[in-house]
C-alpha cells in the first residue's frame, strides 16, 4: 500500500482515481501529475514500484499544495476576511452563504436545521 503525502492510496484503484483520495487532487491534477512523473495511469495503486512511489511523492511535496498545508492556508484565508471585516467575512462569521445565495428561504446547509417556534402549527 503506497503512502503518499500522508494519506494510504486505496487499494486496487488506478492511479488517476487513487491520487484523488489526498485532499487538493482532484481529477486533472492527479492526471497532470501521473503524466510529470510518466507513471502508466491504467496502473493499480498495488502495482506500483517504489520508484514510481517515490516520483510521485517528490512531485507532489515539490510542486503542490495538499493536505495540511492546503487546509491552513484556506483557514487563514477565511480568518484573515473575518478579521478585516469585509462582507464576505460576515457571512462566514454568521454562518450564511458567502458567494450570494439567497438565504431567506434556502441555505439549509449552511444555517443548520430549522429551529422550531412553539404554537407555529395551526390545529
Amino acid at each position: 500500500m503506497a503512502r503518499i503525502a500522508g494519506v494510504d492510496l486505496p487499494k486496487n484503484k488506478r492511479m488517476d482515481i487513487a491520487l484523488t483520495y489526498i485532499y487538493g487532487i482532484g481529477r486533472t491534477m492527479a492526471l497532470k501529475i501521473l503524466a510529470d512523473t510518466k507513471v502508466d495511469l491504467n496502473t493499480n495503486s498495488d502495482n506500483l514500484t517504489a520508484d514510481e512511489v517515490s516520483a510521485i511523492r517528490t512531485e507532489i511535496e515539490n510542486n503542490y499544495k495538499v493536505e495540511g498545508d492546503l487546509r491552513r492556508e484556506i483557514s487563514t484565508n477565511i480568518k484573515r476576511l473575518m478579521d478585516i471585516g469585509c462582507y464576505r467575512g460576515l457571512r462566514h462569521r454568521r454562518g450564511l452563504p458567502v458567494r450570494g445565495q439567497k438565504s431567506k428561504t434556502n441555505a439549509r446547509t449552511r444555517k443548520g436545521p430549522r429551529r422550531s417556534v412553539m404554537g407555529r402549527k395551526k390545529k
